[in-house]
């Protein structure tokens, strides 16, 4: 399981989730990837490094980060979408 960032952050952006995260699982940052952040529309948490501890949760101030098991249903493809940026990114990131 991991979080996950949903709809709410799309075209926002707020960066107070990447400040927080202890293991830097949510990209792209704004001040180290720019032209990352800037070719996408949100924020994504890497569900292989995400280590649940739930501090990016309440930070989030347009509430899109859930837990993977209580993400709102119609907004589950999100999953998908967090992975899939992470496996398209690999090489960049890592």
């Amino acid at each position: 399981m991991t979080y996950v960032i949903c709809e709410p952050c799309v075209d926002v952006k707020d960066s107070s989730c990447v400040d927080i995260c202890p293991c830097d699982s949510i990209r792209p940052n704004p001040g180290w990837e720019a032209e990352e952040y800037e070719a996408v529309d949100q924020l994504f948490i890497d569900p292989d490094t995400c280590i649940e501890c739930g501090v990016c949760e309440p930070e989030c101030p347009v509430e899109a980060i859930y837990f993977n098991e209580n993400v709102p249903e119609e907004w589950e493809h999100y999953i998908e979408i967090n992975a899939d940026f992470y496996k398209k990114q690999e090489t960049v990131f890592k």
